[in-house]
């Protein structure tokens, strides 16, 4: 059985994939990946072109997911259908370029999230907590753009200030934990980085796009008392696990403030820089570079539409659409079809390294 993020491929899957071996690259798009949560609403339906199920909450649509038990796949062009580990394992320097994959998997998930209720209190742990991480798994430090708010939405980021362990467990055993809580009211276009041992939620008609780790780990301290519609049963709590995770140290958290690096024709921010991921947004009318030269980028398109020029082809992307820029593609020209705005995301520093030894 594979072990450490290693996929198992079925027997036409990896026909499949030995059939693209001599496909050259081009700028990927994927299709989205719904889930069910008893929290999530109907939103993304006017987000992403793909339609949601028939019924039921829609909370998260992972948009570029190298898990084995979801593998995001490619939506167009010769390379249809293929599973990213695949594109991974199948073209490994032409995707990943001078980055390294340490975990045997892209680094980092994508997600556009719906949270029409509350999100559960929860933690995650860091890469330091290995005795909280399963194999194979790293730490989930996250990042959230907020895409959509109402005057009622809510961010919960860190701890009150003086919060200790004791006061932290008090207030779970007396059903006060939201009074330990830092909390602000979300506006359309915030950023805001959540590193891993924070506490945090979020909620009450809040969508947001969501770029962390690539791990699944999360321990809940408190779900607001919810029932699952689908089991009746309120999901399990991991109170020891979330405490132990906890960084007791970091007090309230606020909206990233946007770091200009460009105005004119178009304005380039950069929104989030850590060691996990860095992340800009970028918006204008007129033609802008995207991509970088020997590393992968990903692009999310969040308001209107454009195309990536990339060898005398043009590549469409338009809002809610998640496109991989392998390596290879290197720099790129994106080419709006009037107003547009478009994340762009850099994998983490430490993946940056020559395959044959550090740099």
């Amino acid at each position: 059985m594979p072990t450490g993020g290693s996929v198992l491929l079925t027997r036409s899957e990896q026909a499949s994939a030995n059939e693209h071996v001599q496909v050259p690259l081009y700028p990927v798009r994927f299709d989205p990946i719904y889930q069910y949560r008893p929290w999530g609403g109907r939103q993304l339906a006017k987000l992403l072109r793909a339609p949601l199920p028939a019924e039921g909450p829609i909370g998260e649509a992972w948009a570029l997911s190298d898990r084995r038990d979801f593998q995001s796949r490619v939506s167009d062009g010769p390379l249809k259908g293929m599973a990213l580990h695949q594109l991974l394992e199948q073209f490994p320097e032409q995707v990943m370029g001078t980055m390294a994959l340490p975990s045997g998997r892209f680094p980092l998930l994508l997600k556009f999230l719906d949270v029409r209720d509350l999100l559960s209190v929860q933690v995650h742990p860091s890469d330091e907590h290995a005795d909280h991480l399963s194999e194979g798994e790293t730490g989930k430090t996250e990042a959230w753009v907020v895409l959509r708010a109402e005057p009622k939405s809510r961010i919960y980021a860190g701890l009150r200030p003086g919060t200790s362990r004791e006061d932290l467990q008090r207030a779970v055993d007396d059903g006060t934990l939201a009074d330990n809580l830092a909390c602000f009211a979300p506006r359309t276009g915030d950023a805001v980085l959540i590193p891993a041992g924070t506490v945090h939620a979020l909620g009450l008609g809040v969508v947001v796009f969501e770029v962390q780790q690539n791990s699944d780990i999360t321990f809940r301290l408190y779900d607001w008392d919810h029932v699952d519609p689908r089991t009746g049963l309120a999901r399990p709590l991991q109170v020891d696990q979330a405490i132990a995770c906890t960084d007791f140290a970091r007090g309230a958290l606020h909206p990233e403030v946007p770091v200009p690096e460009g105005t004119t024709p178009t304005v380039r921010e950069r929104l989030v820089d850590c060691e996990q991921f860095r992340l800009w947004r970028i918006s204008g009318r007129s033609p802008f570079t995207v991509g970088a030269r020997g590393v992968p980028r990903v692009l999310v398109c969040i308001a209107g539409a454009g195309a990536v020029e990339y060898e005398d082809a043009a590549y469409e992307i338009r809002r809610g659409d998640v496109m991989l820029l392998p390596a290879v593609t290197g720099v790129c020209l994106f080419r709006p079809s009037g107003p547009a705005k478009v994340l762009e995301v850099a994998l983490p520093t430490g993946a940056l390294q020559s395959r044959s030894g550090p740099s």
